[in-house]
């Protein structure tokens, strides 16, 4: 991967990450880092993910890898909520 590859992984990972906060209902206990730091994470796994599946090159916009990363980042952002609630 080039570095402008990791650059656009991480500007895409912030706003998967804002996406995926908006996709988990209520109210999360988590910074704006850490959902930074999730989407980052859900964009670089959801990118693997899609192409094990064989779905991360297609023609125009890639959506399915899109839902993927969102949906990973959904779940990164819950979870991460759900730990900090029982501290």
């Amino acid at each position: 991967m080039e570095i402008s590859g990791i650059i656009s992984a991480i500007v895409i990972g912030i706003v998967i990450g804002v996406l995926g906060r908006l996709v988990v209902p209520g109210r999360q206990r988590i910074g704006m880092l850490w959902t930074i730091v999730i989407g980052i994470v859900a964009a670089f796994v959801g990118t693997g993910v899609a192409a094990g599946l064989g779905v991360a090159d297609t023609k125009g916009v890639d959506w399915v890898e899109w839902l993927i990363q969102i949906a990973l980042a959904a779940l990164g952002v819950a979870a991460l909520s759900k730990v900090k609630v029982r501290r």
